[in-house]
């Protein structure tokens, strides 16, 4: 597929003799975003564990912007540029939400005695780019107000922008997003989406797994359904809506 930046192909996953994964498969397009929705127990999450070596699929292969990335664990997916949030919105509580940005910020150079005494200002200096950057990235999704706040203290949406924010700090090239809207209310649903939408216009590609139909026909061209562990179709949301099979495995055959 011309200008993909995430293909996978025949992916394979069990869990105690469970197929969760049948020779699933998705191409993702760079400046796109992408859905990836399906009934409960069709394996999206399983996808996404193992495209960001969570887990590790039993077989089959995944290409991440031309390198083959199957089997290298999360943080070298991550400093290749492809991370992912969760659902349930992880953090440290003690942390203000800038301390939270700074903890994701790339290239770390680390803190020992060596660095303190001989390179301080590299150290001073990198810090200060780390500190631009959270500001920025807080200011792109409207956090800036809640800067020196506790993330524990955020409300639900703070924090699931907050999950959004920790991800950008690595500068990634695609983002997979896991459910960014879940238990949200509708004001700050279309908030996220918003902002999601927004940092697509800067050149990031998203792949999101979604269940809120508004935001995914709202977001997301094109979308991929899966069902039983595999791609069943792919298309517009006009499209995936329309078509029988979809409408099948949501609802069964009386659909």
């Amino acid at each position: 597929m011309p200008n993909t930046l995430l293909s996978a192909s025949g992916l394979e996953r069990s869990f105690y003799g469970v197929r969760a994964l049948n020779g699933a498969a998705l191409d993702v397009r760079a400046g796109t975003i992408t859905g990836l929705i399906g009934p409960n127990g069709a394996g999206k999450t399983t996808v996404f564990n193992c495209l960001s070596g969570v887990i590790p699929c039993e077989a089959g292969q995944i290409l991440f912007d031309g390198a083959d990335i199957t089997g290298l664990r999360p943080e070298q997916i991550s400093q290749l540029g492809l991370v992912r949030t969760f659902q349930i919105a992880r953090g440290f509580p003690k942390l203000t939400v800038l301390e939270t940005l700074l903890l994701h910020g790339d290239g770390q150079p680390g803190e020992n005695v060596l660095t303190a005494v001989f390179t301080p200002g590299r150290s001073r200096a990198r810090e200060r780019d780390l500190i631009d950057r959270a500001r920025e990235v807080a200011e792109q999704l409207n956090l800036t107000g809640v800067l020196e706040n506790m993330s524990s203290d955020l409300s639900g949406g703070q924090k699931k922008l907050l999950e959004i924010g920790r991800a950008l700090m690595g500068r990634p090239k695609l983002i997979l997003l896991d459910e960014p809207v879940a238990g949200v209310n509708p004001a700050l649903a279309g908030e996220i989406a918003e902002r999601i939408a927004a940092l697509r216009e800067t050149g990031l590609t998203f792949l999101i797994v979604e269940h809120d139909m508004d935001i995914v026909a709202r977001l997301c061209d094109p979308v991929i359904v899966m069902a039983a562990g595999a791609r069943l179709t792919e298309g517009t949301f006009d499209e995936i809506v329309a078509d029988r099979r979809v409408q099948d495995a949501y609802l069964g055959q009386r659909a």
